[in-house]
């Protein structure tokens, strides 16, 4: 398989188009290798960055991958699923030259000055300076393979081709075969992933293309020098039960790299804001919930440590309480009656250092259409628990009770973002909202009009949403958003009561 290329790129007018105009140009030969450690010395030298998109690995991970690929070295990443092994082994495509020279019409992407097929070779001193050159964009030098156990020789190496065979040719013809993903990446970078999944009889097929740069096809030795870079990822080997590296295999890699989740949560939540695909607005605040709930859910004693809790998790949280908004908004929202304000503001007649919610200026803020503006809540995350069990493998005493444990660490998270936001503030006014019996209702199904109408001007909450980044004209999804935050953690902080109903609301009221 090859990385998707959804337009193959156009070479450029002015490239040489034969092989003495190359040499005119003053082009050299390099081998992959060479390239990859001329690009990388460049853009070191030019403070540029090397690898983009890659997120917490800077002073741990890249350092070494750059050391490797400086050494000429081979490489395999070990590490736990979801740790962006396959994302870094991609963006080694960038430290290749845009534009590389090929012999037009070879099959292993052969350099016009560096034939290696025995009818590259032929063709090259027939034609001499009059060979035309081909141009191949670094997108198109990247093969890679997920290691499958029905992977085969074949599909790696190569085989012999019973057409080319039946039209006369010897078996001992290098032109009777058909050649696999690996030396069709020649002058390239190939990945296998998840190598421990590679049955050990065709891991054996790698050790020649790692160290003697050669091939073998069906009993006889083709002397092909494959020039490439192979990288591999795998699990480590004693986290796996599916498979192994063989020694031999792992001896013939110069580099073993380890990777790791985020170390910390800021990296986590950047992770999250560049990968997650979000439907709806979902505030900081509740980033942070989902960051932290990730990172308590990959260090429970209830989830297997062998596994992992992939980077994919947090991602998909995010992704799931944006949907959730969404979808509550689309449900609720009413039919606009007057005309719309996207974004409104404080009301005048709200004290100062308050923020007036429920009045008319926020009615008119939730509407059908464009100016519906959806914003994820805190009580949205409740359905990842139910939805992304299937993401995290549990110790098998824990059995039955995967979604109590999760929910008891997703209100450790929430607990733990109350506290980093919003500590040392005076929430009196919140808690005074459920004075003498009175309740607040929220919910999946609770308009951001509907909450905000119960509160009314909460003292304080202008400073609450300073905390939360929000600022002091939200919208009215903000607004409930960070009020139904303040709600949750005053009762996990056993200040407030909390009701679930079967109704899809949630009623928050004083403790008995």
């Amino acid at each position: 398989m090859t990385a998707p290329s959804p337009v193959t790129p156009v070479p450029p007018a002015d490239l040489p188009g034969t092989l003495g105009a190359l040499r005119v140009a003053g082009h050299r030969y390099r081998t992959v290798k060479q390239e990859l450690r001329d690009n990388l010395l460049a853009r070191l030298r030019a403070g540029e960055p090397r690898f983009a998109g890659i997120l917490g690995y800077d002073d741990t991970v890249l350092p070494e991958v750059e050391r490797a690929l400086l050494a000429g070295h081979d490489m395999v990443l070990l590490g736990e699923r979801g740790q962006g092994k396959t994302r870094l082994i991609r963006s080694l495509v960038t430290l290749l030259d845009e534009w590389s020279p090929v012999i037009v019409g070879s099959v292993l992407n052969e350099h016009p000055m560096h034939p290696v097929t025995p009818a590259s070779r032929a063709l090259v001193a027939e034609a001499g300076d009059d060979l035309p050159v081909g141009w191949l964009h670094r997108s198109l030098r990247y093969g890679e393979k997920l290691a499958t156990p029905d992977t085969s020789v074949g599909d790696l190496i190569g085989d012999v081709d019973p057409v080319r065979l039946a039209q006369g040719r010897t078996l001992g013809d290098p032109e009777t075969i058909h050649f696999g993903l690996v030396p069709r990446t020649n002058r390239g970078i190939f990945a296998v992933n998840e190598l421990p999944d590679l049955a050990e009889r065709i891991q054996v097929a790698l050790l020649n293309v790692l160290e003697e740069r050669d091939i073998q096809v069906r009993g006889y030795q083709l002397r092909l020098p494959l020039d490439m870079l192979l990288v591999a990822s795998a699990n480590p080997e004693d986290y796996t039960n599916r498979g192994r590296i063989i020694t031999p295999l792992k001896d013939r890699f110069g580099a073993e790299i380890r990777t790791h989740y985020p170390p910390e949560l800021e990296l986590e939540l950047a992770l999250i804001r560049q990968e997650a695909e979000l439907v709806a607005e979902v505030p900081e605040h509740v980033l942070e919930v989902l960051a932290r709930f990730a990172r308590a859910v990959r260090e429970s004693p209830s989830v297997d440590q062998r596994s992992g809790v992939s980077a994919r998790f947090a991602i998909a949280a995010a992704e799931t309480v944006a949907a959730a908004a969404l979808r509550r908004d689309s449900l609720l929202a009413p039919t606009p009656t007057s005309a719309p304000s996207a974004t409104p503001s404080a009301a005048p007649d709200a004290a100062p250092g308050e923020v007036l919610i429920g009045g008319p200026s926020y009615t008119r803020g939730v509407n059908k259409g464009p100016f519906l503006t959806s914003v994820a809540r805190v009580g949205d995350a409740v359905s990842v628990t139910s939805t992304l069990r299937g993401k995290v493998e549990f110790e098998s005493g824990e059995e039955g009770r995967e979604i109590e444990v999760l929910g008891h660490l997703l209100r450790t998270a929430t607990a733990e973002t109350f506290r980093a936001r919003l500590a040392g503030l005076d929430l009196s006014g919140f808690t005074a909202l459920v004075a003498d019996g009175r309740t607040i209702e929220t919910g999946e199904l609770v308009s951001a009009t509907e909450l905000l109408g119960q509160v009314g001007t909460v003292p304080g909450l202008a400073k609450v949403l300073d905390r939360l980044g929000i600022g002091d004209a939200p919208s009215p999804g903000q607004a409930a958003a960070a009020v139904e935050f303040v709600l949750e953690g005053l009762h996990l902080s056993r200040r407030l009561g909390k009701d679930a109903t079967d109704s899809g609301r949630t009623r928050y009221g004083g403790r008995d």
